[in-house]
């Protein structure tokens, strides 16, 4: 009689479950391979993506391109290396893998081949470091700029200052404040002096020059040059805080006569609004800004200047300077934009004989971002996390960043309208 079909069931399942656990490390290999080569193919095409804003490969001035043309060789010959080591340990695995062999005999090694394997590297590592030595004294000379703007950098912003000098286009007759991007002259050369106000940071725009640490107490300096007008990315590279990976920065190049005349507008004297709605927004910037954000020329009631006082309001002591702020096209720190997405890419797309005179124009009321403005105002440190803890808003009485001013929503367009017409 045959066996039970419960049996032969039994049977099976137990066969099926043994076979199971013997394939299972095999299967399990081979399930992954693919996924995992599949990944490790996005990682390294993502490497290879054209037209980044922070492309090392794509430099935009004479700086980045010494630092461009220094790291050809040491990436051809790493690959070279790379080829060589991974092919003889491939090869190693699978012609001496473990068969069950007696234990080859042990030697101590061959002379000739040990001073090779030690000769070889050192004439590699020579060959790299000469040049490498050339061009970081070359990028360090700082005697050939023309410009100088200082940077100091604080939690989470850049501010940039642009003291009288005779230099920078066709001079610079009063000091000039701003913040989340700065202007430079194309084809000239400009010496950055770069400091901080609390903690460590770090200025680098890829397509301009290498790294450059914003320390404390200590002035560092970077030199940099824009081939042709146009805007060029940069971001903090030094974890910084909180708000680090919102720590942006541009550097905006412009042909020599829409520099000028970038520094004149800068340096325009202060129009105070005429229209009732303007006046309103005056007032609303006054009572619930000024304190902080220095809009320069501004007049109080009584009619005199007003001076902004940041440094009795704000752990760090400053502020972005807002005078002429829709010449810009970012804010807080260089992590919104003012444009809307249409206008910017029209800005960024502009080709650099086009390019300066779209930037002149700054930000119109049409090509606002009122949502982002307006998002800021309403909640700024909703929208870019400014404090240590969540419940942490002060410290001996001064705020970490801008806090949640608590404005109503007819406070915030009188602010936005008045904002509009600095320009």
């Amino acid at each position: 009689m045959g066996r039970p079909q419960h049996d032969m069931t039994t049977v099976a399942a137990v066969n099926d479950q043994s076979g199971d656990s013997m394939t299972t490390p095999t299967s399990r290999r081979n399930r992954w391979l693919v996924p995992v080569a599949g990944l490790g193919a996005m990682a390294l095409l993502a490497g290879c993506a054209r037209n980044a804003p922070q492309d090392t490969w794509q430099p935009a001035g004479s700086n980045a391109r010494k630092i461009n043309n220094l790291q050809h060789w040491p990436f051809a010959i790493a690959g070279v290396v790379l080829v060589i080591v991974a092919s003889v340990v491939v090869y190693s695995i699978f012609k001496f893998r473990d068969r069950g062999q007696a234990m080859p005999a042990q030697t101590h090694g061959k002379p000739a081949l040990e001073i090779a394997l030690t000769v070889l590297p050192a004439l590699i590592l020579i060959g790299i470091g000469i040049p490498t030595i050339r061009t970081v004294f070359q990028l360090a000379k700082t005697s050939d700029t023309q410009c100088i703007i200082n940077v100091t950098g604080q939690q989470w912003w850049w501010e940039y200052d642009y003291p009288v000098q005779s230099g920078c286009g066709a001079g610079i007759k009063e000091p000039i404040v701003t913040s989340g991007e700065f202007v430079i002259p194309a084809g000239e050369n400009v010496l950055l002096r770069i400091t901080s106000r609390d903690v460590i940071h770090s200025f680098w725009i890829p397509k301009l020059n290498g790294k450059r640490d914003a320390v404390p107490g200590r002035i560092q300096t970077l030199r940099i040059e824009a081939d042709h007008p146009g805007i060029y990315d940069g971001q903090c590279t030094e974890f910084c805080g909180l708000s680090h990976a919102y720590m942006r920065m541009d550097a905006v190049s412009l042909d020599a006569a829409s520099f000028n005349t970038w520094t004149a507008n800068q340096l325009k004297a202060y129009t105070a609004p005429t229209d009732a709605a303007g006046k309103a927004g005056e007032s609303a910037f006054l009572a619930n800004c000024s304190s902080c954000h220095q809009v320069n020329g501004i007049l109080s009631s009584d009619g005199t200047p007003v001076i902004a006082r940041p440094d009795l309001r704000v752990w760090s002591g400053a502020a972005p300077n807002l005078t002429n702020l829709m010449t810009r096209t970012t804010f807080a720190g260089g992590s919104f934009d003012l444009l809307t997405p249409s206008c910017r890419d029209n800005l960024r797309n502009a080709s650099p004989s086009d390019f300066s005179a779209k930037y002149l124009q700054g930000t119109s009321p049409q090509c606002l971002d009122a949502v982002q403005l307006r998002e800021w105002l309403r909640n700024a440190p909703a929208k870019k996390p400014m404090y240590t803890t969540g419940n942490l808003s002060t410290t001996n009485g001064k705020t970490r960043g801008m806090p949640n001013l608590g404005l109503s929503e007819n406070t915030i367009d009188s602010i936005i309208a008045y904002l509009t017409e600095r320009k």
